[in-house]
């Protein structure tokens, strides 16, 4: 089950689609400008009625200088950690390899909001190695959980870090 709660892009919810039947999974969205809150709880809801294992909430976060889109966050925070008290919880920050010194100030502002337990970095298929990600993880203690290689469902590959280190030095 995913949740495309980033309703301010329309491109987000399209690219999500596309992503949803790539992968198989049943997609919960809203129109352009609905309550990102709203779209997780009826995800959620959907989510125990179908008896789904995982939910998936995707969010426009990454863009942390925007006060109205990290004040949505925390309250898509407080909707799963009120109607999910069961559930195990991954709450992963998605970092572009590309985005370099910006990405400190990403996960500082995420950390004020929620407990972030894994980072997923994306687009290491290009020219671009991620370095500024190890001083992220050595200074908050936060583990690489994924790795983006390209743009298919395969290309999304469980972090491995001797192969990471490999590929940087």
């Amino acid at each position: 089950m995913v949740a495309a709660a980033d309703t301010f892009r329309a491109a987000a919810v399209e690219q999500l689609e596309e992503w949803a039947k790539r992968s198989g999974s049943i997609l919960i969205k809203k129109e352009e400008g609905a309550d990102p809150a709203a779209v997780v709880y009826e995800a959620i809801q959907k989510t125990r009625e179908i008896g789904a294992d995982v939910l998936i909430c995707d969010t426009a976060g990454r863009l942390h200088n925007k006060k109205y889109l990290m004040d949505e966050l925390a309250k898509i925070n407080k909707v799963i950690q009120k109607e999910m008290i069961e559930a195990s919880k991954e709450v992963l920050i998605v970092l572009d390899a590309e985005t370099g010194q910006n990405a400190i100030m990403q996960v500082k502002a995420f950390k004020e909001i929620t407990d972030i337990t894994g980072i997923v970095l994306t687009k290491l298929d290009g020219t671009s190695k991620g370095g500024v990600v190890l001083g992220i993880v050595a200074e908050n203690q936060i583990p690489i959980k994924f790795i983006g290689v390209g743009e298919q469902v395969e290309d999304m590959q469980t972090f491995e870090a001797q192969e990471f280190l490999d590929a940087m030095l």
